[in-house]
């Protein structure tokens, strides 16, 4: 017994992820082996707190948006009195980013969590998001190269990788951060409810812009499996599905076909909120904006389904929806290179 509580100490350590978006905060709690294994200590929590509310338009953080993190914080501060962890690695994204004032909230979560964010550029975002999403893949199960597709409120994350030849799975080629998401869209163009025709395709210019930009760093073209993360992602492939409550285990790893998903889309996208918000599917936290995230992932898809094709590559008409992101990719990163140094 005392033997097997020394190889543990030594082969595992227990971590602690929280991710900060624009729309969501989520805590993972996790024993990372060295073998790139990662067990769960408590369920995974997540608050829709909307950060990143008018900061599109402000540059700054509302104080009502900043009360409500601070909430969610008090609570991951809650479990994590009770449950021990050798580290904790808090990630700010997005919303943080383009904020003038994150000084103050930096603060606030710094005395609340005792521990301070770490505002991180769109690449290591996108880095991160490649990592959680395949280091659970099977090179037997999906075609490589991936084409990782992080959709969050305020950006999204292209992230191409993982040849399955001579790199390992998890490794990232090429990554551009656009700034295109759920909630930035749905300030910017989608206004009304539901939105206008003119609304929307004002938006598809603004997100195709973004793309094709993206495009020049990442050479999608190569690409053969598109692998989405994100609560924007795993919602749209849970209506897909046709799921009356959402099941994490049930979207993750689910492949799902284009005429599918872009019709799914396009029916939430018109919709009001309050038809939205009689599916139980949907957290009430991404009704208002789904249809923004559902018209950025409908471009996307269609646009590196395209981009492939026209440099000879195969026809890509499917897509597989992982419920691994950015956090597992926090909890795995930092646990393994807290191993390294033992």
């Amino acid at each position: 017994m005392v033997l097997h509580m020394v190889d543990d100490v030594r082969d595992s350590v227990t971590v602690a992820g929280i991710d900060c978006g624009t729309n969501s905060i989520r805590l993972k709690l996790s024993k990372v082996y060295r073998d790139g294994r990662c067990q769960d200590v408590v369920p995974r929590v997540l608050r829709v707190v909307r950060l990143g509310q008018d900061v599109d338009k402000t540059h700054c953080f509302a104080q009502d948006a900043l009360d409500r993190t601070y909430g969610a914080a008090r609570e991951f501060a809650r479990i994590l009195s009770e449950h021990p962890v050798d580290g904790i690695r808090f990630v700010a994204t997005s919303a943080t980013r383009d904020a003038r004032n994150r000084d103050v909230f930096e603060d606030r979560m710094e005395d609340i969590l005792g521990v301070r964010p770490e505002v991180i550029p769109g690449t290591e975002e996108a880095a991160l998001s490649f990592l959680g999403a395949t280091s659970v893949v099977s090179r037997n199960a999906l075609a490589a190269p991936f084409i990782v597709v992080d959709l969050g409120g305020g950006s999204t994350e292209l992230v191409l990788g993982g040849d399955g030849e001579s790199t390992p799975v998890t490794s990232v080629d090429s990554a551009f951060s656009m700034d295109i998401g759920s909630v930035r869209m749905t300030e910017r163009h989608l206004l009304s409810d539901p939105p206008t025709q003119a609304q929307i395709d004002d938006a598809i210019v603004d997100i195709d812009r973004h793309i094709d930009q993206a495009f020049t760093h990442v050479p999608v073209g190569r690409a053969r499996t598109i692998i989405g993360v994100s609560g924007s992602v795993t919602t749209m492939t849970a209506l897909v599905l046709g799921l009356t409550q959402y099941d994490h285990r049930s979207v993750d790893g689910v492949r799902v076909a284009f005429d599918e998903v872009f019709a799914v889309d396009d029916r939430f996208l018109h919709m009001s909120r309050a038809e939205r918000s009689t599916y139980k599917t949907i957290h009430p936290g991404r009704v208002d904006v789904v249809g923004g995230g559902a018209l950025v992932w409908n471009r996307v898809l269609a646009k590196v389904a395209q981009q492939v094709r026209a440099e000879g590559g195969p026809i890509i008409d499917s897509f597989v929806s992982s419920d691994h992101g950015l956090l597992d990719g926090i909890v795995l990163d930092y646990g393994m290179r807290m191993l390294a140094r033992r």
